[in-house]
């Protein structure tokens, strides 16, 4: 059986490397994708077991991903962001993450 994926969505390599090293230690398997615009096609061929994303990105913002995820798939989303206003945990939770 393979390990289930994690999909980590976050522009500062460092930071989704060292996340995607506690996922490895508790069996998942980790990709990372540091641009927006990569993130829905990587979605719809793959089956990622839950999808940390980053609301700043460049190419497509986090807050506009998790609405198009929303479209098509209920994979459980968590917001990762540096933003602490309460307007930004209220929109990622509208939104369906």
């Amino acid at each position: 059986m393979t390990e289930p994926t994690v999909l980590i969505v976050e522009d500062e390599l460092k930071l989704a490397k060292i996340l995607g090293e506690y996922f490895l230690l508790e069996n998942f398997n980790a990709h990372i994708i540091g641009d927006g615009a990569e993130v829905i096609d990587w979605i719809k061929s793959n089956d990622p077991a839950a999808v940390l994303l980053d609301v700043m990105l460049p190419g497509k913002d986090g807050l506009t991903l998790c609405r198009e995820i929303r479209e098509f798939s209920q994979v459980p989303i968590l917001m990762v962001t540096a933003r602490v206003d309460e307007i930004d945990r209220i929109m990622g939770l509208e939104l369906g993450a």
